[in-house]
């Protein structure tokens, strides 16, 4: 990689190429003025680096990723999806530091509150292709409730609900039974689970991702982590392109 980027290439796509963050997060921290580029601070979006730039964020260098990592964790109710977090929370992918050295970031998120899986990688650009809308990658969930469900909610949903001026809708929904029911999102929107259930009255006991794509939870226990395969990576791609060409 490094014989790569010999050539110029734009701050925010070096940036994920050293595992800092995907290309748009990378943006974010190049107008935030936490990069620079041979001791001078950038802001501005256009500059071009080498490999052989010193670039920092936050003062500490970063360099190019020898190898890119693609690991799934089982996210235990509790954590946190960031990289750091001002309340003092527990953060998820510090589960992944005893046995990473790379720096990795979450594809995605689940809610402090939700379990189940989420993909961590130091490749920007499958960060980028994974998180796009356009890719239209199925994440399936499991949610336990308090009280019975109402009868009509699973349908509801896949035909769409409105909750404060905002559509929800589920590519597919169904009761698993009266307390329990499977759904199947292509679109993720902030906590929109949670949100349609709120409006119909039900607090959910337990909500838990199980499936991203072709990926499932299979054996992972929460707190348990694992490498993806090369061909669940590939997969995992392919999905996103045929989401891409629809």
């Amino acid at each position: 990689m490094q014989d790569d980027l010999l050539k110029p290439i734009r701050l925010q796509v070096y940036l994920a190429h050293c595992g800092v963050a995907s290309r748009r997060a990378s943006e974010k921290l190049i107008t935030s003025g936490a990069v620079s580029v041979n001791g001078v601070v950038v802001t501005e979006l256009g500059q071009k680096v080498t490999a052989n730039d010193v670039v920092a964020v936050n003062g500490k260098k970063v360099s190019l990723e020898e190898k890119h990592r693609y690991v799934l964790l089982n996210k235990p109710t509790g954590f946190v999806c960031s990289q750091s977090d001002e309340k003092g929370r527990s953060i998820a992918v510090d589960l992944l530091k005893s046995a990473y050295s790379e720096r990795l970031y979450n594809v995605g998120r689940l809610d402090m509150f939700s379990h189940g899986i989420i993909i961590f990688t130091n490749d920007g650009d499958f960060a980028a292709k994974l998180s796009h809308p356009s890719s239209e990658i199925e994440k399936e969930y499991v949610v336990e409730t308090s009280l019975p469900l109402p009868r009509y909610l699973a349908s509801d949903f896949m035909k769409g609900i409105r909750v404060d001026n905002v559509f929800y809708r589920a590519k597919d929904a169904s009761e698993l039974n009266s307390h329990k029911m499977r759904i199947v999102l292509v679109e993720g929107k902030n906590r929109e689970i949670r949100r349609v259930f709120e409006a119909a009255g039900v607090a959910i006991r337990s909500l838990e991702r199980v499936r991203i794509g072709n990926i499932g939870v299979g054996d992972l226990q929460p707190g348990e982590f694992r490498d993806l395969t090369d061909s669940e990576v590939q997969e995992l791609l392919k999905l996103c392109d045929h989401g891409h060409t629809r």
